[in-house]
């Protein structure tokens, strides 16, 4: 949801201007690529997110427990991208503890309910207080408080697609989840490139516009109303609701890491995506929408 053009600099040279040592610069004009307005390469973030789309759709068709298994690897590696970014501020957070936790939370999620989850949440926060402490207090309070934090974001809030995906009807939720948010990044990104003007957070992403907002909002709700009635039988107007709120919701899991990502001093979660970064670069907004999700389907569409 980008994506204000990017200025000209005061100093940036006239077309047909010579530099200091009289050579004009409409040939280099010429020959350098202009750079693309969304800051990365569309290309190799179109064919990467094809492929992804691939892997959901097909792990779901295939059975929900090879989804559930593609959602454990990705917060998996997501939460050891966050682990390895918050180490810049020499924040060290146990590995083991973190990848049981995650396994875990996810998995009972599935099979237990919102209840294990919770339960679950606790005792990875427990681990990774008693495998810190057990490494000596110093530091531990900073380590630990960023433990909590990688157990919380994102793997308690991925923990509720596996809630989702639980129901009778839960490939019909995961589908309609994640097309209201991932429509968030690409409406955000057609209004933002095409209108975008008024910058809506400068400090934290300075391509990301109010016109990309709006364009956000419209698409998901759009999808939303459309997916609605065709995957859930329900009312389109609920749908509507459940993609504008997504988009709210996506555009702070974007800014949520944007934020931490600056405070780091970071440009990216990782180097696994081209064109994206890391994958909790992709990750962001779809684990901060989940728990919105689910708690909007109950609501709009309750399981018999």
């Amino acid at each position: 949801m980008t994506d204000l053009p990017t200025p000209a600099g005061p100093d940036a040279a006239e077309p047909g201007a010579t530099t200091s040592d009289g050579a004009s610069t409409d040939a280099d004009d010429a020959a350098a690529p202009a750079p693309p307005k969304a800051g990365r390469d569309l290309r190799a973030a179109v064919g990467v997110g094809l492929l992804l789309a691939a892997l959901v759709v097909g792990s779901l068709a295939l059975d929900p427990r090879a989804f559930l298994a593609v959602v454990v690897v990705a917060i998996s590696y997501g939460a050891w991208e966050v682990r390895r970014a918050l180490t810049v501020k020499d924040i060290h957070v146990p590995l083991l503890p973190l990848m049981i936790g995650t396994v875990a939370m996810i998995v009972s999620a599935y099979v237990r309910g919102a209840e294990a989850l919770v339960v679950t949440f606790g005792l990875t926060v427990v681990g990774l207080l008693v495998w810190r402490i057990a490494d000596g207090l110093a530091g531990a309070a900073r380590d630990l408080a960023g433990s909590t934090f990688v157990a919380f974001y994102p793997v308690f809030l991925a923990g509720f697609a596996s809630l989702m995906l639980a129901e009778d009807d839960g490939r019909q939720r995961i589908i309609l989840f994640i097309a209201v948010t991932v429509f968030s990044d690409i409406g955000g990104y057609a209004a933002g490139v095409t209108l975008g003007k008024h910058p809506m957070a400068p400090s934290l992403s300075p391509k990301k516009s109010w016109e990309g907002f709006a364009g956000s909002v419209a698409a998901c709700a759009a999808v939303g109303a459309a997916g609605m009635p065709l995957l859930l039988d329900g009312v389109w107007w609920t749908g509507a609701i459940l993609g504008a709120v997504a988009a709210v919701g996506a555009t702070l899991g974007d800014l949520v890491e944007s934020s931490i990502k600056r405070d780091l001093g970071i440009k990216d979660m990782g180097t696994l995506l081209p064109g994206h970064g890391g994958l909790m670069d992709r990750l962001d907004s779809l684990v901060v929408v989940a728990p919105i999700a689910w708690a909007l389907l109950l609501v709009f569409a309750p399981s018999s």
